[in-house]
């Protein structure tokens, strides 16, 4: 049987964080994580120095520009970069040695949202995973096919603005 595939999509905070913390409870019990943040290249985020230390069992890669201004502010340079990034998640699964046993598509919704990605190569790469491959997906604004492929959707809004 395929592991999940889960969305954390909405306008409400928490959508990364609910990632992360699956991503902690992974690397808890020795599995290997590989997160990929789409639209996202800043480094000195808390997040990115505190799980830089986690060793081996967690790989975080950005694919993103590190002064990207919003998600409104893309450029051709953001559509190559997403582009890279699905393709790396792509190879991630075909390797033997390096499959990640959880891997987390930060922001993957958004990338297809703003017409960087199309939600056909991004069904495909789901669609065609490992069988043993848990996929996690982040966005605020998920496309039905990403609505159609999750096994579990959380939607995340806010209830006091």
């Amino acid at each position: 049987m395929k592991k999940k595939v889960h969305l954390y999509t909405g306008k409400g905070k928490g959508k990364t964080a609910a990632a992360l913390g699956t991503l902690l409870r992974a690397a808890g019990h020795g599995h290997r994580v590989l997160m990929i943040q789409f639209l996202n290249g800043d480094k000195t985020k808390g997040e990115m120095k505190a799980f830089q230390r986690l060793g081996e069992h967690v790989t975080i890669l950005q694919f993103g520009r590190a002064d990207l201004p919003s998600p409104d502010a893309v450029q051709t340079i953001d559509a190559y970069l997403a582009n890279q990034a699905l393709q790396h998640a792509r190879e991630a699964m075909r390797s033997r040695r390096q499959r990640p046993d959880v891997l987390i598509l930060d922001e993957i919704a958004t990338a297809v949202d703003k017409q960087l990605l199309r939600a056909e190569d991004v069904v495909d790469m789901i669609d065609n995973r490992h069988q043993y491959v848990e996929i996690i997906m982040t966005g605020e604004a998920a496309h039905p096919a990403l609505l159609n492929i999750a096994d579990e959707v959380t939607l995340l809004y806010p209830a006091k603005p």
